[in-house]
C-alpha cells in the first residue's frame, strides 16, 4: 500500500516508527517506551521551530503530564491562568469546583512543549531522527516498509502518522478526510506596535464589537500578540509577510500600529477535517493526521496528545502479545467521537465569532446562557477534556470517565501512575489483580478518597471497572488486560 514499490523481507528493526516528531509524536513515543517499544520518530523538519508561538495545556492534557512526572517540568516553564472565557472567548469566570487538582490553563510556548517532550521519549530511549521526511510505505502481515525522501528504506512491525494536518502516511493510506475546507482565514504573529498602549487598547476594544477574532494581546514592552481575520483563503504554502498584517490591520482598524520586528508569522484557516478511519492494518493516525479544526478554544495540541494516551499502551499490548483481540480497535472507538464533538463545538464557537448580525445575535445569547453556572461549566468541561467519558457499557457515571488525583495514604493517585501501568485501587483490601500483576499494580486503601468500594484504572487514567466483587473485577482486568499468567 503506497505510492511506492518496493519489497522489503527483512525482519523489522524497530517496533514501531512513529512519522512527526511533534506534541502527539514525541508524546506517544514516550508512552510507547514506558514498556520497552523499540521506537524510532522521525521528523521531517531539520531543526526545531524556532517560532514562540504560546500554547495552552488544558486540565485534561495537565493531569496526564502529571501522570507522568512531568509536570512539575513543564508547568516551570508555563503561566498558569484561569480555566475560563476559553468558549468563543467569551468572557466568563472559571466554573467553580472543577473535577480535577489541576483545574487551570498551562501557557507555554509550543517549542518549549515540544522540547520537553521529546527530551522525555529519548531519555526513556527513543530514537529521534531529524531530516528524515516519509515518502512511501508498504505492509504485510509482519510489518510495515518505509521508505524515505533519500531513498533508505526502514522496517517496523506498526508505523504511526503524527505527521500533521497534510499527512503524508494519511494520503499513502488512501484514508478519507471528509469535511469542510477553509472558508476564511486568520493570521496571526508577534509584532512590535510603536502606537501607545492607550491607543492600541482603544481600538481593540471598538474593533471586537464586529470583529470577534480580532486581538492586540501586550505579551511585553511593545511587543503584542496579533490575531487579524481575514475575508477568503490565501496559498496556504506561503507564508505571511509582515506587509500582510501591515495591509489586513489597515483595512479593519484603519493603521498598521507602527507594526515592525515580527518574531514570527503565521496564518491558519478553519478547515474541518476528521479521517474516517484511525487504523489501516498496522498503520495508524493520531493528532491532526487524524482531524483539523478551527483552533479556537485552544484544543488541538490538547487532542492530540490525549491520542497518544489512549493509543500508546494499547498499542504496546499488543507488541508483547496480551493485548485483547479488540483492543487496539478501541483506539478508534473511543478517540474518533471525542474528535468529531471537538469538531463540532469549534464548529460552532466559528459561527459565534462571525460578524454578521445573526451569529452576533446568537453569541449574544449564548453570552446571557453562560450566565448559568450549568451551562458555563458544560462549555468548559467539554474544551478541557473533563467531560469526555468513553462507552463502558451501562455503570455509574464515574465509569469510562478519567479519575481525578484523590489523596491517598501513600500521597497522590498520579505519582502511582508514573509507569503507564493499569492500577486497581481498592478500599476493601479483599481484592487481587491475581495474574496479571505484571500489567496492573495493586493498593489496597480503606482511606482513598473514593465513595465506591474499589476502581480499576487503565494507563491512561480511565476508570474501566467499579466494585467489589472478585469474578467481576476478574472479567473486566481480561477485557483490558488480556489473559492472565499461570
Amino acid at each position: 500500500m503506497g505510492s511506492s514499490t518496493f519489497i522489503d523481507n527483512t525482519p523489522p528493526s524497530f517496533d514501531v516508527i512513529i512519522a512527526g516528531c511533534g506534541p502527539t509524536g514525541a508524546t506517544l513515543a514516550a508512552e510507547l517506551r514506558l514498556h520497552d517499544v523499540r521506537v524510532l520518530v522521525l521528523e521531517k523538519d531539520t531543526t526545531p521551530a524556532s517560532y514562540a508561538r504560546i500554547v495552552g495545556l488544558h486540565v485534561r492534557s495537565i493531569e496526564l503530564l502529571a501522570m507522568r512526572g512531568l509536570l512539575e517540568r513543564v508547568a516551570e516553564h508555563g503561566r498558569r491562568r484561569p480555566a475560563g472565557g476559553f468558549f468563543a472567548a467569551i468572557d466568563k469566570p472559571a466554573p467553580e469546583g472543577l473535577d480535577s487538582a489541576h483545574a487551570y490553563l498551562l501557557g507555554i510556548p509550543q517549542p518549549v512543549i515540544v522540547r520537553l517532550l521529546e527530551e522525555h521519549a529519548i531519555k526513556l530511549g527513543a530514537q529521534v531522527r531529524r531530516g528524515g521526511a516519509v515518502t512511501g510505505l508498504q505492509q504485510d502481515a509482519d510489518g510495515v516498509s518505509v521508505e524515505l525522501a533519500d531513498g533508505e528504506q526502514l522496517r517496523s512491525r506498526f508505523l504511526v502518522g503524527c505527521d500533521g494536518a497534510r499527512s503524508t502516511v494519511r494520503k499513502l493510506l488512501g484514508v478519507g478526510f471528509p469535511g469542510e475546507p477553509s472558508r476564511s482565514e486568520t493570521l496571526m504573529g508577534e509584532l512590535t506596535l510603536d502606537a501607545p498602549p492607550g491607543e492600541i487598547a482603544a481600538a481593540m476594544a471598538e474593533i471586537r464589537e464586529t470583529h470577534r477574532r480580532f486581538w492586540l494581546r501586550p505579551i511585553g514592552p511593545g511587543v503584542y500578540s496579533v490575531v487579524i481575520p481575514v475575508a477568503g483563503v490565501s496559498d496556504r504554502d506561503e507564508p505571511p509577510t509582515l506587509a500582510d498584517f501591515r495591509q489586513q490591520l489597515r483595512a479593519i482598524a484603519g493603521t498598521d500600529f507602527g507594526a515592525h520586528s515580527p518574531r514570527w508569522l503565521s496564518r491558519f484557516g478553519d478547515a474541518t477535517r476528521l479521517a474516517d478511519r484511525y487504523r489501516v492494518g498496522r498503520v495508524l493516525l493520531a493528532g491532526d493526521a487524524a482531524h483539523i479544526h478551527p483552533p479556537l478554544g485552544g484544543q488541538g495540541l490538547n487532542l492530540g496528545v490525549q491520542d497518544a494516551f489512549n493509543l500508546g499502551w494499547k498499542l504496546a499490548a499488543q507488541l508483547r502479545g496480551w493485548a485483547p483481540e479488540t483492543l487496539l480497535d478501541s483506539y478508534q472507538t473511543e478517540r474518533q467521537p471525542v474528535a468529531a464533538e471537538v469538531l463540532d463545538n469549534t464548529r460552532a464557537q466559528m459561527e459565534l465569532s462571525s460578524a454578521g448580525p445573526g451569529p452576533q445575535a446568537v453569541r449574544r445569547l449564548f453570552t446571557e446562557l453562560m450566565d448559568f453556572d450549568e451551562v458555563n461549566r458544560h462549555l468548559i468541561e467539554k474544551i478541557t477534556g473533563l467531560a469526555v467519558r468513553y462507552d463502558f457499557g451501562a455503570g455509574p457515571d464515574l465509569l469510562g470517565r478519567r479519575l481525578r488525583d484523590i489523596t491517598l495514604r501513600q500521597g497522590h493517585l498520579y505519582g502511582l501512575l508514573h509507569r503507564g501501568r493499569g492500577l486497581l485501587l481498592d478500599r476493601t483490601e479483599r481484592l487481587t489483580v491475581g495474574g496479571w500483576s505484571d500489567r496492573v499494580d495493586y493498593l489496597g486503601d480503606p482511606t482513598a478518597g473514593l465513595d465506591v468500594a474499589g476502581v480499576l484504572l487503565r494507563p491512561d487514567g480511565h476508570v474501566a471497572w467499579i466494585g467489589d466483587d472478585q469474578r467481576d473485577l476478574d472479567v473486566h482486568l481480561s477485557r483490558w488486560f488480556g489473559k492472565p499468567v499461570g
